[in-house]
């Protein structure tokens, strides 16, 4: 018997799937409905985590097609920096702990101006300070809505991690030391850029290898015990 629940015990820990979970989101709806989508917040709608402005400033306007509440709100970006200046400084920053997590993967809807920024730059820290750049998007769509995926799964650094937070901050154009407009005229200030459903999905951490170690170890150890009872 105790050989068959070694077995069993063997088989279940191979068996374990790895399941993929909310970590945190931003709806940016209003936390009490009010049908208006001039309103809303910047609290985590699920989960727990911390949305910033960097330079920027902004309001709330009509959201992704994605969401469907009745009062669908975005968070709506704009006074981003002059047309040479401050590449990769200014957008929003969100923070989030992945303490239990792994395999780090990170989606949004992101509507463009045409007087924007065409290019976003997608950067992660590790220690909260420093961060590094990632994944640059570019769009020249105006006015209507993407959705950006980018997966971090091999970022071993972003799983576990108290310290986790990512930006999407406007860039210069690639080999030029100034902004492309997202239309075909020319890049302002006051273009903006709309974010709604910013997630953060994660495997949910399972036990290390040593720890079903430990527990066929304990098992074992039960077997033999209970051998020698029988054997007294």
């Amino acid at each position: 018997m105790i050989k068959q629940l070694i077995a069993v015990a063997a088989v279940a820990a191979a068996a374990v799937p790895a399941q993929a979970v909310t970590v945190v989101q931003w709806n940016f709806n209003s936390v009490s409905a009010d049908n208006n989508v001039g309103t809303g917040s910047t609290l985590a709608s699920t989960g727990a985590g911390t949305a910033s402005l960097l330079g920027t400033t902004a309001t709330f306007a009509t959201g992704s097609p994605n969401d469907l509440a009745a009062d669908d709100s975005a968070w709506n970006l704009t006074s981003f920096p002059s047309a040479t200046v401050g590449n990769k400084t200014e957008g929003a920053q969100f923070a989030v702990s992945t303490v239990g997590f792994a395999d780090v993967v990170v989606t949004f809807d992101l509507r463009h101006s045409g007087t924007s920024s065409r290019y976003e730059q997608f950067q992660y820290t590790l220690d909260g300070v420093n961060y590094v750049d990632f994944a640059l998007f570019s769009n020249t769509v105006t006015d209507s809505w993407n959705t950006r995926s980018v997966d971090l799964s091999a970022i071993a650094g972003a799983d576990n991690n108290a310290n986790f937070a990512f930006r999407v901050v406007s860039a210069f154009a690639p080999g030029t030391s100034a902004y492309q407009a997202t239309g075909t005229g020319s890049y302002a200030t006051t273009g903006t850029w709309r974010f709604d459903g910013v997630t953060v999905t994660a495997v949910t951490a399972v036990p290390e290898p040593g720890t079903y170690a430990m527990l066929l170890a304990g098992l074992a150890s039960l077997g033999f015990i209970a051998r020698r009872r029988r054997g007294a």
